[in-house]
């Protein structure tokens, strides 16, 4: 590993849905012969179902969702779980609770933060958060190339939702030092070039919040 990565032992890889988030923690953990955490999406029995009916599944998908998070997160406590001692995962424990403000009506977000402020002091915080950025449009043509059926009814309004909200929660998150990329047209997955300029930002970086190729760098700065 590069000298100047080895103060982060946990990274996380966030952004909005379709944004990239998962190829870039593969590959990034294989840059750095780490451990990978991964979401599993298709281990909740109520996603499919969400996206073809928001309003009538919101509740378990997000139940669902906080309970298989918070088991992955509390395996980055148990000795010998990782083997390499440090971890790239593609998502922020926090997030379960900004998708919640977004899809859950007020009654269920009541009892959903009842739950949620019982299992987050559990959670620690990671050593960096790479924030990914796209605009709407160019994650719903992200979207419909990969071709996961159950996203395929995801629509620009819902994205716009979202990726506002990662704009309001990350103006006021101060868990971790936060590097936002903007992915519009840099794009370290599969451009060899674009990914040395992403380590060499990486290895430079020192502060709590910076910015790169960011269409909101004006809006957070």
């Amino acid at each position: 590993m590069e000298s100047g990565l080895g103060r982060f032992r946990h990274i996380v890889i966030e952004g909005p849905i379709g944004v990239g988030k998962s190829t870039l923690a593969k590959r990034l953990a294989a840059h750095l012969n780490a451990d990978l955490l991964l979401e599993m999406p298709e281990d909740n029995p109520f996603l499919a179902r969400f996206y073809d009916d928001m309003p009538g599944y919101a509740f378990q998908t997000q139940l669902s969702f906080l309970f298989q998070r918070m088991k992955q997160v509390q395996s980055l406590s148990q000795p010998g779980m990782f083997s390499n001692g440090v971890v790239v995962s593609d998502f922020l424990f926090a997030k379960d609770a900004l998708f919640a403000r977004l899809n859950l009506n007020d009654d269920e977000y009541r009892l959903y933060t009842q739950m949620y402020a019982q299992l987050e002091p559990q959670v620690s915080e990671p050593d960096l958060v790479i924030w990914l950025q796209a605009s709407p449009g160019t994650l719903l043509q992200r979207i419909r190339r990969r071709a996961i059926r159950m996203e395929q009814g995801i629509e620009t309004d819902y994205l716009q939702r979202l990726c506002d909200a990662y704009v309001e929660y990350f103006h006021a998150y101060d868990g971790a030092p936060v590097l936002g990329v903007g992915t519009e047209h840099f794009n370290p997955i599969e451009r060899d070039g674009d990914f040395k300029l992403l380590l060499d930002r990486l290895q430079a970086f020192r502060g709590r919040r910076e910015f790169f190729n960011s269409h909101v760098e004006v809006t957070l700065s």
